[in-house]
This record gives structure tokens, sequence and C-alpha cells, in this order.
């Protein structure tokens, strides 16, 4: 009888022990897919709030929930330094507790950027003269366009396109040049001017240049270069 009882309190007391390593176990808390996803749309969201685009979260590459200790939980998205915004991209969300790093979680995403920008409206060859006629602004995803997209149709109409394009495609500004008002070996008229005085030399320039390019040119009374910042198709102006 003795041995009897004596089995029944160590089932007791294995129980209680058992019992209390499954409460200790599921003491914490859980974080549930949307909280996750949560952070990652306002990290997003923060980042392109001031790229003038209208920015869209088409992939978030995560899935379940977390099971973390009692405490306070705390988030930071992490990207690579050069990530613009848009595109694809690996994030890392970093969940603390009490400052404590539990988790630290790679999540792809792929963010489209809406904006509008100048596209090509015909196949156009190198050395052309863009038009009005040949662009139009549309909406289109940065991700796809690349970086410097021209999105002012004055900003490329009248320059000249340094390679040939095909139509419906976004103009970049460095696909762009402008037009030369002076050329190299040029009779130039030579300008210096403040608010007290304004003179005026012949000169030639040794370069070719567009409306605001810097050139050398030779004042040929005193045969010296100087530096002129070109004003028109006959005029540069010396800046003092």
């Amino acid at each position: 009888m003795r041995k009897l009882l004596l089995l029944m309190v160590l089932a007791v007391f294995a129980f209680a022990a058992q019992w209390n390593c499954c409460a200790a176990a599921v003491e914490g808390q859980h974080v549930g897919e949307q909280e996750i996803r949560r952070v990652i749309e306002e990290f997003v969201r923060n980042k392109t709030e001031n790229l003038n685009v209208e920015a869209k979260l088409k992939k978030i590459g995560y899935k379940g929930d977390l099971a973390l200790p009692l405490g306070q939980v705390e988030y930071e998205v992490k990207a690579p330094q050069q990530w613009e915004g848009w595109g694809n991209v690996n994030l890392a969300v970093i969940v603390r507790v009490d400052n404590r790093v539990m988790k630290n979680i790679p999540v792809r995403v792929d963010v489209e950027a809406m904006t509008d920008m100048v596209v090509t409206t015909r196949q156009m060859e190198k050395g052309e003269i863009i038009g009005a006629g040949d662009v139009v602004i549309q909406k289109r995803d940065l991700a796809s366009s690349g970086n410097k997209i021209c999105r002012n149709v004055n900003d490329v109409v009248g320059k000249r396109l340094k390679s040939s394009l095909r139509g419906n495609v976004a103009l970049k500004s460095d696909q762009l040049e402008k037009l030369p008002l002076v050329k190299s070996g040029q009779l130039v008229t030579i300008l210096l001017e403040n608010e007290l005085i304004r003179v005026t030399a012949t000169g030639r320039s040794k370069g070719p240049g567009a409306a605001g390019d810097l050139v050398m040119v030779q004042n040929l009374a005193s045969q010296k270069d100087i530096q002129a910042r070109v004003v028109d198709s006959s005029t540069v102006r010396v800046e003092f």
C-alpha cells in the first residue's frame, strides 16, 4: 500500500513538473504576419514619400507569424545603401524585444514607382533635333525606365539626340545634348559688364559651346585666352 501511495505521489510531481515546463514554453507573445507586412509597408512609404512618385508594393516575400518572449517589441528595417526606393530589393527586418535582437528576417520586396516622364512618339535617329511632336508625357514605372529620366517636355525640345532611339521609350538626360550656338574658330563679341561698366571686345572661340557653356576665347586685341560663358550665337560673357 505504501508503495502504491509513493508511486501516486511521484506521478503527481511528474505531472506538475511537466505542466510547469509546458506553461513556460508557451509563455511569451506572437507577432502576426500582418504586423511584419505593416512594418515593411510603412518603411517603403517613408522611403518614397518625397520622390514625387506613386509608389505601390507589388510583392512582399514574407509569410508566417513570430513567437517572441514577453517584452517591448521594436522593429528596424534596413535596405541596401544604394537602393533608391523602387524595383526589387532584399530588405532586412530586425526584431528586438527589450532592446535584444530576436530575429533578423530577410524579406524580398518589389516596389512599383509610377511617375510622369518624357516618352518618344516615334523612332528617332542619332543627331536628330527633338521637336514638340516627337515626345509626350506618360506615367511609367521608374523600376523599368531607369535613372536620369526627363520629366518635362521643355527640357528636351530643341536638343539633339546622341544616339538612335526606338519609339515609345523614356528619354534620359544623358541621351541628349544641347545644340552648340558658338563654333570653334568663330568670331564672337566678348562682353564684360556689371552695374557700373560695360566693355566689349572681339574674340575668337577656341571651342564649340551651347547656351550656358563655358568656352575658351582668345581676345584678339591682347591675344590672351580667357574663359567666358556662351550667351547666344555671337556673344560670350566674362564672369567676374
